[in-house]
């Protein structure tokens, strides 16, 4: 996901992708706990993409 994508999208559109990638990690913590994670990173990858939804939204707020 780029910062550019993020851009273009409207706050609805940032608000309910936030809520997505939120559930993803809950799912991804839950079978990273019961062994069944095959990539570990991938609980990573997903915290940053929620880190920048987050700057979007902020910026979409601040304008």
């Amino acid at each position: 996901m780029k910062a550019t994508e993020l851009n273009k999208m409207t706050s609805a559109e940032l608000t309910s992708k936030l809520k997505e990638l939120k559930s993803e990690l809950f799912k991804l913590r839950f079978q990273n706990e019961i062994n069944q994670l095959d990539n570990p990173h991938k609980i990573a990858d997903v915290k940053k993409d929620i880190a920048r939804v987050m700057t979007a939204l902020n910026k979409k707020a601040a304008e």
